[in-house]
């Protein structure tokens, strides 16, 4: 697993050019998210009075839909070793509507610090945990081999031999040296019973001995099967528990309607005894699996990963808002406007720091990295409230992508759609030849449909692609070994008429 640290001390360069592997263009857009990542690790470098002080710089970014917004996003979280959340403004309700309060992002990127924390400790043990498993899949291939419990022997009462005292002899004659029969009786049957104990816990030891030595012998052949992979497929009865982990508490602290739902699923569930696991066959394989989750889930200090994961939540989190022209209020507030607006005042707090009650314990948003993202293609960034606006004052615009763009995301980056559709079709035999003008006709198609049509970005290259190779893809094993070139006279012919008639592509493309 990557270091955390590693992913954090990346340079702004650094980051741009990992962000250039995968999102054509956008430059503003990738400097000012590289710089924002940038400057949490700084921070976290500053003196302790002075670190408290630096807020983060949270950003806008404001551009028509397809253009990579949510791009950056998904590629920023996989680059960024902090805790990362993405959620989409649409989705929160005011306090007292139905749905999810805001409050609830902050509650959802604590887990995810936690989970992250928590895989990383468990890498860190997972060496120590391999004896520990091999252990328990060794109790059971061989049930009854690992604990010391025996069958008891006879005790060592029944076999003693029994001298009754010599009562009669017990009143000697006056004036006679008399000895006392009975002590000497009671003096031997005690050194036989003594005796006997010794001998028979002799031969329990000895008895024990040879068991433990057959056992550890059958026990060891076993190890050695195991560890050279010879019992992956044999089967062996194990209990098996659901992963439902606890109810949640935290309708306590402010949870939502589903938060309650959940809960009571969970504690109805335990009630049920739903919780306790269930007999199963399994193979070793799978054995090995579930027991490398529970022993590595015991060995965790999990108080010690929450404290971890709310300190990186606090000081480098970064949470990024999708969508949110959707809850900007244009002109007078009205209806579901009024909701929408709600949702607004209710984030505003949040971004500019307050103290939010989970599970985890309580976290303080002061310095968490909000980054917004949005169309505005009918409400406008000024149609944010005023004071939310202030909280987000770097603004970015993406361009419109066009035809240039285009060609290069079909081609450049390394999960370009060229890319996978020939990876798919090479699984069936079939190779793709696609030239130079082929490229060029589909990103000439692509801009004109978005310019007479709705604009819905690089999208559209999704469904011109699909429409090309539609009958490829369907007949792709009737074209086994055969290498099928695509170029600009099969794009017109895949796309004639389609891409002329406005009215027919504002449907299919």
């Amino acid at each position: 697993m990557e270091n955390t640290e590693n992913k954090t001390e990346l340079t702004p360069k650094q980051i741009v050019e990992k962000l250039d592997s995968y999102i054509i263009g956008q430059e503003k857009a990738k400097r000012a998210v590289a710089v924002a990542l940038r400057n949490r690790f700084r921070r976290l470098k500053l003196p302790e009075e002075i670190r408290d002080e630096v807020a983060p710089k949270n950003i806008l970014m404001i551009g028509p839909t397809g253009c990579g917004k949510t791009e950056i996003a998904r590629r920023l979280a996989k680059l960024c070793g902090a805790p990362f959340l993405k959620v989409e403004a649409t989705k929160y309700t005011e306090v007292g509507y139905v749905g999810r309060d805001v409050e609830s992002m902050i509650r959802d990127l604590m887990a995810v610090g936690y989970n992250d924390v928590k895989a990383e400790m468990e890498e860190q043990l997972r060496e120590k945990s391999v004896s520990v498993v091999e252990e328990r899949l060794l109790d059971l291939l061989l049930p009854g081999t690992g604990d010391n419990k025996k069958k008891s022997d006879k005790p060592a009462s029944e076999s003693k031999m029994d001298i009754k005292p010599l009562g009669f002899l017990s009143q000697p004659s006056a004036g006679e040296i008399t000895i006392d029969l009975n002590k000497v009786a009671a003096d031997m049957q005690s050194a036989l019973n003594e005796a006997n104990e010794a001998a028979a816990q002799q031969q329990k030891a000895d008895e024990d001995a040879a068991e433990k030595e057959r056992e550890n012998h059958t026990r060891e052949k076993f190890r050695q099967m195991l560890r050279e992979g010879k019992l992956e497929d044999r089967e062996v009865e194990m209990v098996v528990h659901r992963p439902q982990g606890m109810p949640n508490m935290e309708i306590i602290a402010g949870g939502s309607i589903d938060d309650l739902q959940n809960s009571m699923q969970g504690i109805l569930n335990m009630m049920n005894g739903q919780g306790r696991g269930k007999k199963r066959n399994i193979t070793v394989k799978e054995a090995r699996k579930i027991l490398t989750e529970e022993v590595l889930d015991n060995m965790v200090d999990h108080d010690k990963v929450a404290d971890e994961a709310k300190r990186r939540v606090e000081q480098s989190g970064i949470i990024f808002i999708d969508e949110i022209d959707k809850i900007a209020v244009h002109g007078e507030s009205h209806g579901q406007d009024v909701s929408r607006e709600g949702v607004q005042r209710d984030i505003l707090p949040i971004v500019e720091g307050s103290n939010v009650n989970t599970k985890f314990g309580v976290v303080d948003t002061t310095h968490i990295l909000f980054i917004a993202a949005g169309a505005f293609s009918v409400a406008a960034p000024s149609d944010l409230i005023p004071e939310l606006q202030g909280r987000f004052p770097l603004r970015v615009e993406l361009d419109s992508l066009h035809k240039d763009d285009f060609k290069r995301i079909l081609s450049e980056p390394k999960n370009s759609l060229i890319m996978q559709y020939t990876s798919l079709l090479e699984t069936e035999g079939v190779k793709l030849d696609i030239t130079e003008d082929a490229l060029d006709r589909m990103s000439t198609v692509a801009e004109e449909v978005n310019a007479s049509a709705e604009n819905i970005g690089a999208r559209r290259l999704h469904t011109i692609m699909e429409k090309v190779l539609a009958d490829i893809n369907f007949e792709a094993d009737e074209h086994k070994g055969e290498t099928i070139k695509i170029d600009a006279a099969y794009v017109d012919e895949k796309l004639e008429g389609i891409s002329q008639n406005q009215d027919l592509s504002r449907y299919i493309l």
